[in-house]
């Protein structure tokens, strides 16, 4: 006998009816100095910040590292999880491993005059990524109670660059 699926209940969270509006795009670029390897950077206000000032009210927001060894990710902001997950990544990706990366007697590609042995922290990247994606609702970034954005240092001090790019509707006023 072939049981059928339970439908899920669905109740409406939120509804929004956008008065009459204009389309917006809107992009700024952060800049941060980081500290050291595995450093989570909470940028959450910041990006609340950048939404605030598109006026942007319902729409989308993009957050993008502009680096391969710098990471975003959206999770909770929890002293004792951040070390947790900083010892989790370095566990998948030592820093005193072998990468053929690291190997500039090997490496042709991509190189510099201050190339730094950074193979670890590319491969710590593959697991986060560069950005993230999260909707505006009522003229903010709509996330978790617990929910934090962060730029995730993965190589080691450095300025770095955040893209955010906020687009949606703005109401007329």
């Amino acid at each position: 006998m072939v049981e059928r699926a339970h439908r899920p209940r669905i109740e409406q969270a939120h509804a929004a009816i956008v008065a009459p509006a204009q389309f917006v795009a809107y992009a700024e670029t952060l800049e941060y100095e980081t500290s050291h390897a595995l450093e989570f950077i909470d940028i959450t206000a910041d990006i609340q910040n950048v939404v605030m000032r598109s006026g942007v009210e319902f729409g989308q927001l993009s957050i993008m590292s502009n680096h391969t060894t710098a990471a975003i990710v959206l999770n909770e902001h929890e002293p004792l999880l951040l070390n947790d997950m900083a010892r989790v990544l370095s566990r998948i990706a030592p820093a005193g491993d072998y990468y053929e990366h690291n190997d500039f007697s090997i490496r042709t590609v991509n190189m510099t005059d201050r190339e730094c042995a950074n193979g670890h922290a590319h491969c710590q990247h593959l697991f986060l990524g560069s950005s993230e994606t999260v909707p505006i609702h009522e003229g903010a970034a709509h996330i978790g109670q617990w929910q934090s954005l962060f730029l995730v240092e993965l190589d080691h001090a450095r300025p770095r660059t955040v893209f955010v790019q906020a687009m949606g509707t703005s109401v007329a006023r």
